[in-house]
Order: C-alpha cells, then structure tokens, then sequence
C-alpha cells in the first residue's frame, strides 16, 4: 500500500502479495480486465481492495482456462460464472475428444512404423464426420449387395448402420478401430472378397425366404460349435456329425463349406473385430473359434 493514506496498491505492491508477475497484472489491466482506479502524480496506476479482489477472481478464472473476452464478460455482469463454466465445459469437452484422438493417431503411427503419408490419411480418416464415416459405409455396402435382389435384407440393414459412429468419448482402440476398418474398407481385394459373401448369401435365399435367416444360421452356428468345444468334442469326432446335422438339417455340406470358406480368411474375420472393437464389446464376440470349428469339422466330414 502507498504511504500517502489513500489506501491505494502500485503494480508492484499487487505483485508481491499475489505472486502474479508485474508483466501479468500490467497486460490484464491493458486488456480492460483490471482496470485501475486512479493514477499517481508521477502517473502510475492505482488499485484498492476491490481490485485485488477482483485480481484473485481473475486469476482463478484464467487458470481454469478461460479467455479473457469471457473473464471481461463476467466481471461486467454480461453474463454468470455458472454460464461461462458451462460453456467452457463443453468446450473442454470437444478438446478432450480431440485430443483422444490425437493420440489414438499418434499411438497408431508408433506402432505401425507409419511414413508421413499413412499418418497423414489416418489423421484425416480419424477426424471425418459421422456424416462421412456413414457414407464410406453405406458407399461400401451398396457395392457389396448391388444387384443381389435376394440378399438377406436384415443383414444389408444391418451393416449399413453398422458402427458408422464413434461414440461420444472413444477410446484409443475404438479410434485405431475405425481407422483401420476405413483403410479396410477402400482395398479392392477386400471389396471382392465381401461381394463374394454376399453373393454366397444371396444364393442361399430363394425369394420367398424370411428375412434374417441368415443371421439366424449365423447364431445357431456359433451356439452349437461353442457346446461342442465345451464338452471338448473334436471336430473330426463322430459325435461331431450330430451337430452339423443339427447345424445344417438337408443343406448340402460341401456346398456350406465353400460358402463358410470365403468370409473365413483373415480380413474379413478382421472385419468383424474392427466392428466388435467400435461397439466395445470384448474380442470373443468375433467367434474365430466357433467358425473355424464347424469349417473343421466339414472339412473332416466332406473328406470322408
């Protein structure tokens, strides 16, 4: 406090019972933040009590990130510190999804060894939209069934709407999920491969069939192949028979071989981790080991 009996601070003075820097408490007072109340003969600036109260809350406001165009608002009474607080939360929260992803990318990058190039396309691929990501999956799904009148309708629905989302806070494996299903997704390779699937499938259907058969014989599959591993059937076995008579009732078994063959190779079992992975359900739900059972055990039987 100035000894001239004002009761009034220096610059200096609010320094040294705050710990701010003079260069902070002078840049907020240019700003119009701290403005002071008067001016000492020689024309420095002066501040009372309420200033330093006033510097505390300035303070607090600006650690917690705020701008100084809201730290002004709010001293002016334009507008709440319950409001500027709620504003600022949300926008913490977009940084904080950016920044996962930021790192899910980064993450990525390390791992694979990436050029500047691939993390380049998978920064980009991280960042699309919802909209965006929908359409390269709807893009990919139409190539897929087209044409295939007799296709399963549930499972062409059903992958349209397939995990097109990130959910709102995504984990780094999600992000690395969808960056590599979008890479997946654009190799030719992989494209043929899935339109031979959906061929399989729509050759399976005559037009009359019920829609999500398909999805039904996927389900009994993987419920009858993991009975079978439970009780430690092999599936070269003859108990093994019982169960693909279960599984298939009159359908030819050399020809679901062929058809269970194709999806079999590792990228399109990839395909279904990647969508498992963006759904966060755990790995198992992908089911190689009950796929790879019933081939198994096809296989054995076909040979015989």
């Amino acid at each position: 406090m100035i000894e001239d009996g004002t009761g009034l601070f220096t610059i200096g003075e609010l320094s040294r019972s705050t710990g701010l820097s003079v260069r902070t408490i002078r840049y907020w007072s240019d700003e119009g933040a701290l403005p002071p109340v008067a001016r000492s003969a020689g024309g420095y600036r002066l501040y009372d009590a309420g200033s330093a109260a006033r510097l505390e809350l300035i303070r607090t406001l600006r650690e917690l990130g705020l701008g100084l165009h809201a730290v002004r608002q709010v001293l002016a009474g334009e507008t709440t510190v319950a409001e500027v607080a709620a504003t600022h939360v949300a926008a913490l929260d977009a940084q904080i999804r950016s920044l996962k992803v930021t790192r899910a990318v980064l993450s990525t990058v390390a791992r694979r060894g990436s050029t500047a190039e691939e993390m380049t396309l998978m920064n980009k691929l991280a960042r699309l939209s919802a909209a965006e990501r929908r359409r390269i999956i709807e893009e990919f799904v139409d190539e897929m069934f087209h044409g295939l009148d007799t296709a399963d309708p549930v499972i062409r629905e059903r992958m349209r709407s397939a995990a097109v989302d990130l959910p709102e806070e995504p984990t780094p494996e999600q992000v690395d999920a969808w960056v590599e299903l979008a890479e997946l997704l654009q190799e030719p390779g992989f494209r043929a491969r899935m339109r031979k699937v959906a061929e399989f499938n729509a050759a399976d259907r005559g037009q009359e069939a019920p829609a999500g058969a398909s999805m039904w014989f996927a389900q009994r599959l993987v419920q009858l192949a993991a009975q079978a591993r439970g009780r430690g059937i092999e599936p070269e076995a003859p108990e093994a028979e019982g169960i693909l008579r279960d599984l298939l009732g009159d359908a030819d078994p050399a020809a679901v071989l062929e058809r269970l063959e194709a999806p079999e190779n590792e990228q399109v079992a990839r395909y279904r981790e990647l969508l498992i992975a963006l759904k966060g359900q755990p790995p198992l739900a992908a089911h190689r080991e009950e796929f790879a059972w019933v081939v198994a055990a096809l296989r054995a039987r076909v040979a015989r």
